[in-house]
Order: C-alpha cells, then sequence, then structure tokens
C-alpha cells in the first residue's frame, strides 16, 4: 500500500508523515583520525521509508549512508566503501576510507535506527584502521588490520525518542544493556525506571520542572538532570504536540560531550522548533544553549570540567559517560 494514495483529507500529508523519526540516535566516539584525537559522531535515523547513518568529523569529512534504500525487501544494501582525500596547508596528503556491510545487520526492535549485531564499520587512515564498530571482524577486507583499536571509546549517546505519557530509550549504560523509561502521570509527576525499578519520582512539574537528582544504578552513583519548561508552557498554552522535555544522565567524572547536530537530527530541530508559541531561549539547533546541558556540564566533576560547546576537545579519557534523551510529547 503506498501511504499518498489513501491519505484522508484531514491528516497531515503523506511526505511530512513518512519523514518524522521513529527513531534518532547519535553516538559520539572519542578517537584517532590520522593521528590526532578527535569526536567522531554516527547519528542513526529510521522513518517510516528511510533508513541511514551520517557519519561526522569535525572539519574533515561528512557522509550519509543509506541502510535500507528501498522500501521493497528485495532491493537490499550492500558492502561498500568511500574514499576521502585530505589536503592541508603545509601538511602531506592523507586518505581515509570507511568500509561497512550492514546487509545483514539485525536490530533489537522493529524501528530501531542503530543496529545490535551482525554488521561493521570500520575507519582507516593510509590503510590503517582507527575506528571500528560492530562484530563482524573476520569478514573485514583482508588488506585491513583484523584488531579493534583500543583507543576509541563512547562519551556520549542522545536520543530522540516520541510518545504521550510513556518514553523509552534501549542501549549500553552503567556497563550493561539497559532498557529506561520515563513516564508522565497526569501532567503533574514523573517517574523514571531503569530495567523496570523506579529510581525516582518528581512531583508537582510545575512547580520543578527543572532540578537534579542523585540515583543508584547497580550501586553506581548516576546524577539525573530534567528540564520539562516546554511540556508546562505548551500544555499551559494548548500546545503541547510541539513540546519536548530533555533528560540527562551523567555517570563518572569528566565534562559532558554533546556531539553538534548534523544530518537529520538538525533538520528535525529545525522543523519541531518553530512557532510563535515556543519560548525564545528553547528555539534552537544547538543542545548547549538549553539550561538543564549547561548544568551538567558545570557540575559534572564538581567544576573540574571548563567544557562548553559541542566541538570542544576535552572528553571522557577517565570513564565519563552522559546519555541524553530528547523527549518529544505528542498529545
Amino acid at each position: 500500500m503506498i501511504p499518498a494514495c489513501f491519505s484522508q483529507p484531514n491528516t497531515p500529508s503523506s511526505s511530512s508523515t513518512t519523514q518524522v523519526p521513529q527513531n534518532l540516535v547519535t553516538c559520539i566516539y572519542q578517537t584517532q583520525l590520522c593521528n590526532s584525537s578527535t569526536h567522531l559522531t554516527l547519528t542513526w535515523s529510521r522513518t517510516l521509508l528511510s533508513h541511514s547513518l551520517t557519519i561526522y568529523a569535525p572539519h574533515t569529512f561528512s557522509i550519509t549512508i543509506p541502510l535500507n534504500p528501498s522500501t521493497f525487501s528485495f532491493f537490499r544494501t550492500r558492502p561498500g566503501s568511500k574514499s576521502i582525500y585530505l589536503t592541508r596547508p603545509n601538511k602531506r596528503s592523507q586518505k581515509i576510507k570507511l568500509h561497512w556491510d550492514f546487509s545483514e545487520a539485525i536490530f533489537s526492535t522493529r524501528n530501531s535506527a542503530e543496529p545490535e549485531s551482525r554488521f561493521y564499520l570500520a575507519v582507516c587512515c593510509n590503510g590503517r584502521v582507527e575506528f571500528f564498530l560492530g562484530d563482524l571482524v573476520l569478514v573485514l577486507p583482508m588488506q585491513l588490520s583484523p584488531h579493534q583499536p583500543s583507543d576509541q571509546a563512547l562519551v556520549s549517546r542522545r536520543e530522540h525518542v516520541f510518545g504521550s505519557t510513556s518514553y523509552e530509550s534501549r542501549g549500553e549504560f552503567v556497563g550493561s544493556k539497559r532498557e529506561i523509561e520515563i513516564e508522565l502521570f497526569s501532567g503533574e509527576e514523573l517517574r523514571v525506571k531503569v530495567d523496570g525499578q523506579v529510581c525516582l519520582v518528581v512531583k508537582r512539574l510545575t512547580w520543578k520542572f527543572r532540578g537534579n537528582e542523585k540515583i543508584f544504578i547497580d550501586g553506581v552513583e548516576v546524577e539525573f538532570f530534567w528540564d520539562v519548561l516546554n511540556w508546562v508552557f505548551n500544555s499551559e498554552n494548548g500546545n503541547g504536540n510541539n513540546g519536548y522535555g530533555v533528560f540527562v544522565f551523567q555517570v563518572g567524572d569528566g565534562g559532558a560531550v554533546w556531539p553538534e547536530m548534523v544530518g537529520p537530527e538538525k533538520k528535525l530541530m529545525k522543523k519541531r522548533l518553530v512557532g510563535p508559541t515556543m519560548v525564545p531561549s528553547v528555539v534552537t539547533t544547538s543542545p548547549s544553549s538549553s539550561s538543564v546541558l549547561q548544568w551538567t556540564e558545570e557540575s559534572s566533576d564538581g567544576g573540574r570540567s571548563s567544557c562548553s560547546s559541542s566541538t570542544r576537545s576535552c572528553g571522557s579519557s577517565n570513564g565519563g559517560f552522559s546519555l541524553l534523551l530528547y523527549a518529544w510529547r505528542r498529545d
């Protein structure tokens, strides 16, 4: 069935409906690229009719790989590669080559954008693997080193989740796979669950629309920040569909690292954060402007970190990790 042929007269157009993300996840890794430390951003996006991965290295390259180029099952994505040549003043030309295979990738749920197994992504510089993601190490091209680089680390993860009263996220957190759920009750009470267990209850959100508390997951201390001003403001003005809440889980020392928004994520923020009812200070495509994110930067390690932007170079070599959820409310 082709949605455009059966749309109802009072429903949104198929073009806008099919492009609303079902799942959108951005991960940032601290790694080496051509002998320089950098933050590599991977944005996984799935809509009703598309599925893609955008890979971005600041001041170096940006590439989008279609993971499902067609809605018909007999068209499948194939293993691929892409060469990028870097020429910089007074420096030797360097060749970056990306190799990937998502043809047999397995996803945790039907709408998941990020694969769980049976895939690989390798970023090479001058023939050396400097970043590797996935579990298909043995099927790498023969000329590439089969070992996984030891100097890469996941420093932050950002996910956009959609719902009305319940928002769920799944991913590796505090050393293992976790299921995180944020529930909203009657617009006045917030509950945070990890693996089905209630970790925190926040009441009277009209007054406590921003805050932070310490919670414990398997004995590990986690700093939790929330900002639901958008929810409260839009509910009072009868415009709940455009609001989103911001939730941050901060583990370990070191400043939080927020990846720059690129590709489909940047487009989502520009489309959704437009309208006369939005708070001017919140309408932005850069997450670093939001007050709750500034709090995490200032207090994540007791003031020892001075990182202040999405492109800063400090990271989590000491084990820090940040999980950021944008919870889009659909009433």
